[in-house]
C-alpha cells in the first residue's frame, strides 16, 4: 500500500512555494505515479474551456486527449465536483476507454485555493477494485494541500 505520509512530506518539499498549476501537475503525477504498483496511469485533465477537459501532465501511455464534461469518468468528476471511484470501468456508464487494459479508476476533482475547478487528477489501474476510500482521502488531501496557492 501507498505510503501517504511520506508521499505527502516529498510532494510538499518538491514543491514548496511554487504557483504555477502545470509545474505543480507534473510533479504530482509523477510522484504519486511511482508511489504505489497500482497505479498504471496518472495523471491530470485540465479544464480548458467551459466543459471540456483537455491532457495534462502525466504518467503512463497515452491517454485521451480531450474528455467533455458529460463523457466518462472524469467528466463526470468535473461535471459534479465529487470523487468518482470506480471499481469495475467496464460497468460505468459512458466510461471512455483510453487504455484497453483500465478496470478500475479515481478520479479526484482539484480545485485551487479560491474553489475554481482547475482539472481532475486521474489514476487508472489495471486491476480491478484497485482503490479505496482512504485513497481518495488522502490523494485528496494532497492535491488539497499543493494546489491551494496555485495560480
Amino acid at each position: 500500500m501507498t505510503d501517504y505520509r511520506g508521499l505527502a512530506q516529498t510532494i510538499a518539499a518538491l514543491t514548496e512555494g511554487e504557483t504555477d498549476t502545470v509545474a505543480l501537475m507534473a510533479t504530482v503525477a509523477c510522484e504519486v505515479h511511482h508511489a504505489d504498483d497500482r497505479f498504471d496511469w496518472t495523471g491530470f485533465y485540465r479544464v480548458v474551456a467551459p466543459g471540456l477537459l483537455k491532457i495534462g501532465p502525466y504518467q503512463g501511455g497515452h491517454g485521451c486527449l480531450i474528455i467533455p464534461f458529460d463523457r466518462g469518468v472524469c467528466g463526470a468528476a468535473a461535471r459534479t465536483g465529487q470523487v468518482q471511484l470506480v471499481p469495475d470501468v467496464d460497468a460505468f456508464p459512458g466510461h471512455i476507454a483510453c487504455a484497453a487494459s483500465t478496470r478500475s479508476e479515481l478520479v479526484i476533482p482539484v480545485r485551487n485555493g479560491t474553489g475554481d475547478l482547475l482539472g481532475v487528477f486521474d489514476i487508472d489501474s489495471d486491476l480491478p477494485d484497485a482503490f479505496t476510500e482512504d485513497d481518495a482521502r488522502e490523494l485528496g488531501a494532497i492535491l488539497d494541500r499543493v494546489f491551494a496557492g496555485a495560480a
